[in-house]
């Protein structure tokens, strides 16, 4: 049944996702303006998919962690495809920072750039910093919340890896708390994995961090709270 329902998925993902890129080439000539919108409504319709299909559905857990509106730095675990896109569906105005290749990605991947995404050049040393300060100040700004994934990769429940200095960077431009974020989606979605196990994939808000650390703190203090959160056992 499993597998059944992870071949469905699969061919309702690549569909609904070409159906909607073509249809994007309209967003992007005509309503560049609706392009996070867009993203959204595709996020919302690929998650109502994989509950439909596969059993999975998000469980919120410290919701009260989250700012009602305006501004905020989120430092999210990445252990699935589904951290990417879960997060277009609980926020109202969310900014991921990504990988500036995935804009090569075909149909969605040019709308990122219009939906306010932040591009990184991973290779590109002091002047990707210089951009990924000035997107962050951009972003605040425009009142969006900011999820980035200090891991850099996907890893599997359980793994520890060096987190990367760009939040630390990141909170000290915005003058954000930085709130972070526990999950176990990669239970039941792994990284490159086929099969889809239903049940709920947990995400836990955890108190944010203060503004204004030391980039070392900051980072541990990530890591303590994605250690602490209540999270089923890998």
């Amino acid at each position: 049944m499993i597998f059944l329902r992870s071949v469905l998925f699969n061919l309702y993902f690549f569909l609904l996702t070409f159906v909607l890129g073509i249809s994007g080439f309209g967003v992007r000539w005509f309503a560049r303006g609706q392009a996070l919108a867009y993203a959204q409504f595709w996020a919302r319709l690929l998650l109502g998919g994989l509950r439909w299909i596969c059993g999975i559905y998000p469980v919120l857990i410290g919701e009260e962690n989250l700012p009602p509106a305006g501004p905020v730095l989120i430092a999210s675990q990445h252990q699935s495809a589904y951290d990417t896109l879960v997060w277009l569906t609980l926020l109202p105005r969310p900014t991921y920072v990504m990988k500036r290749e995935l804009v090569k990605i075909p149909f969605f991947g040019p709308l990122t750039p219009l939906a306010g995404m932040i591009l990184v050049d991973r290779a590109g040393g002091a002047a990707a910093l210089r951009g990924l300060l000035a997107e962050t100040r951009r972003a605040v700004a425009e009142g969006r919340q900011i999820v980035i994934f200090p891991e850099g990769t996907r890893t599997r429940p359980g793994e520890r890896r060096a987190l990367q200095p760009g939040v630390a960077a990141m909170a000290a431009a915005a003058r954000l708390p930085v709130v972070p974020v526990a999950t176990d989606s990669g239970r039941l979605w792994g990284k490159n994995a086929f099969f889809k196990r239903p049940g709920p994939i947990h995400l836990v808000v955890c108190p944010s961090l203060p503004a204004g650390l030391p980039r070392e703190a900051l980072l541990a203090g990530i890591q303590a709270a994605w250690d602490a959160a209540p999270l089923p056992s890998p």
